[in-house]
């Protein structure tokens, strides 16, 4: 019972600071996850990449596997509840007093505020996983020696798609398959 109450406080907390959306929120859930020793930093960069191609938010996705990882399905239902109950509630009470909240300037202020350590937040997680993508600590990726170059190769691919104004579905389902390949053909 306890872990379950773990979970979704640990989640809630995260939710009520995840101003900026998913990436804003990685440096939250990695210290949480890594401090509660809940999984690996490898396994945390892994399932990152599966929940940025799965449907949902990143968050979500996040707490789900978390919670499904920690403790079962009570684990995951805890964690999933945890993260979304505060922006619910605060769409709530946006809704409620949307009046008020459109003309006060002192929100305006707090938001404008808020600009740039939602930036600062996204560029650390972008660091953080960057560095464990392309310079891995340990063997354990998929990749193994590999790592760098697959990943450095992928990334070159998805910036000349996207120069050439391909989707994201077709980014994906192609760097999603050339990882698959590059994990099956190469040596580990």
């Amino acid at each position: 019972m306890m872990v379950y109450l773990e979970l979704f406080l640990v989640f809630l907390k995260m939710g009520f600071f995840a101003i900026g959306g998913g990436y804003a929120m990685l440096p939250l859930i990695r210290a949480e996850v890594l401090g509660h020793d809940w999984m690996s930093n490898a396994e945390l960069i892994n399932f990152l990449a599966v929940s940025e191609s799965t449907p949902g938010s990143m968050s979500v996705n996040m707490a789900s596997y978390v919670g499904l990882k920690t403790a079962g399905f009570f684990g995951q239902l805890a964690a999933i509840l945890g993260v979304m109950l505060p922006s619910f509630l605060i769409m709530l009470l946006i809704a409620i007093f949307y009046d008020r909240f459109i003309r006060n300037k002192t929100i305006s202020y707090v938001l404008e505020g808020l600009k740039p350590v939602v930036v600062g937040m996204v560029a650390s997680a972008i660091i953080t996983v960057g560095l464990e993508v392309f310079f891995p600590a340990s063997e354990d990726l998929v990749y193994g020696s590999y790592s760098f170059i697959i990943s450095l190769l992928i990334f070159a691919l998805c910036l000349l798609l996207n120069h050439y104004k391909q989707g994201p579905i077709t980014i994906i389902a192609i760097a999603g398959i050339l990882g698959i390949l590059a994990g099956v053909i190469l040596p580990l």
